[in-house]
């Protein structure tokens, strides 16, 4: 299953939510979430700076990942980003493969 992972950003209205509800309740409600489009938690952490919380998932692909990151956008309480994450088996998978690639002006 394809591995994605998601940051958020959250606004201070998300910040007073997950105050008010704790980190624990937070984690079970992204788990839920990625459960519910026939995915698995595999992480999730709270981080200081730019990040608030990064979310590590498997997923059945990228449509249930874009749901995700659509929930959490319109939600307005966090801002997220989604990155899709590759094995380093896939990497060299992508490395024999050659596109007709020209750079520009080249």
């Amino acid at each position: 299953m394809p591995k994605y992972m998601f940051q958020a950003s959250y606004t201070a209205e998300g910040a007073k939510g997950v105050v008010s509800e704790g980190g624990s309740a937070r984690r079970a409600a992204v788990e839920k979430a990625i459960a519910a489009l026939g995915g698995r938690l595999e992480s999730f952490y709270f981080a200081f700076g730019a990040i608030d919380a990064m979310v590590i998932a498997d997923l059945p692909d990228n449509v249930a990942a874009a749901a995700i990151g659509l929930a959490v956008g319109q939600s307005g309480r966090a801002a997220p980003r989604t990155v899709v994450l590759l094995t380093p088996e896939e990497i060299d998978q992508a490395a024999k493969k050659v596109p007709a690639y020209r750079p520009p002006g080249g």
